[in-house]
């Protein structure tokens, strides 16, 4: 199929209230071009220097996420333009991110990325560091981010229960944090989880925002 019968074919299997976040690392601006004249018009990269070239060459009512590690040192070069950070996993990231929002009168949306696979080669807080994160007197003084939710990656593997029940946990995670502190928050609503593999799984228990690249581009 097409990119633009992928696109309608994924967005035919989401609930209205679930975002599709276009996974467009390494495709061409010309594939990008397709799935945005196909209506779509979130994308996200995990590249700092590919995304801003991105940025500067496609039209500007994308709305850019970016869903990688990020280093604090390149935070500069996406701070103007840059729509959501998922994957913020360290307080001196999130100290990064406010300072460089400031100096553009911003405030940047950002998802705490959760460790929640069982490889240790991915990243994230865990769910004690980012409670006590939440507790601490920095935290409430970073007036430049919004955080809007969390975002985790399950493990990769064939074993649907075992992703299952990485994504329940991190959904139970997001309604603690909600209620304990970000209750008077109206935009602490989103969750992000789920790719091309288990994407339907993520939605079933509560993913508000999908990120998929393959099943609309192809395998790279």
């Amino acid at each position: 199929m097409s990119i633009a019968q992928n696109i309608t074919s994924i967005k035919s299997h989401l609930p209205e209230h679930v975002k599709l976040l276009a996974v467009s690392k390494f495709q061409s601006e010309a594939d990008i071009l397709e799935a945005y004249y196909a209506g779509q018009r979130i994308f996200a990269e995990n590249k700092v220097q590919e995304l801003a070239a991105k940025y500067e060459n496609l039209p500007k009512d994308i709305q850019w996420h970016f869903i990688g590690h990020l280093q604090s040192n390149k935070v500069k070069f996406i701070a103007p333009f840059v729509h959501t950070i998922h994957a913020v996993d360290s307080l001196d990231l999130l100290e990064k991110i406010n300072k460089e929002a400031e100096k553009y009168q911003r405030k940047i949306p950002c998802l705490f990325e959760i460790h929640i696979a069982q490889e240790e080669t991915k990243y994230g807080f865990s769910a004690n560091e980012i409670i006590h994160l939440c507790k601490s007197t920095n935290f409430k003084n970073f007036s430049n981010i919004q955080i809007c939710g969390l975002m985790g990656m399950a493990t990769y593997t064939d074993n649907t229960e075992q992703i299952r029940s990485e994504f329940k946990k991190l959904n139970n995670l997001f309604r603690y944090l909600k209620t304990d502190f970000f209750s008077e928050n109206s935009y602490f609503v989103e969750l992000s989880m789920g790719m091309s593999s288990d994407f339907q799984t993520a939605v079933e228990e509560g993913s508000t925002m999908v990120r998929i690249g393959t099943s609309i581009f192809g395998e790279r």
